[in-house]
């Protein structure tokens, strides 16, 4: 079973809202997860990226593994 820190999508219809998730890899997007591991809100100007350090750096040791905009997003947080 692949672990994947991923984004999930809340909010409505053109006001988009994400969860950053642990996961199974082969749930649907919106689907079953693991944990919450924090938020993303693109619509805030700047945009809002809220992470748990201590829950990413547990499922990271488990061999977790990030999608790419996570990622990218992990990337912004620590250059800011």
């Amino acid at each position: 079973m692949a672990i994947r820190i991923r984004l999930t999508r809340g909010g409505r219809k053109k006001r988009p809202f994400y969860r950053v998730v642990a996961t199974n890899s082969t749930s649907p997007r919106d689907g079953r997860f693991l944990e919450i591991l924090g938020t993303y809100d693109p619509l805030k100007d700047p945009a809002e990226f809220k992470i748990n350090k201590d829950k990413l750096d547990k499922w990271l040791s488990r061999g977790a593994e990030p999608s790419n905009t996570v990622k990218s997003l992990l990337l912004k947080a620590a250059s800011s």
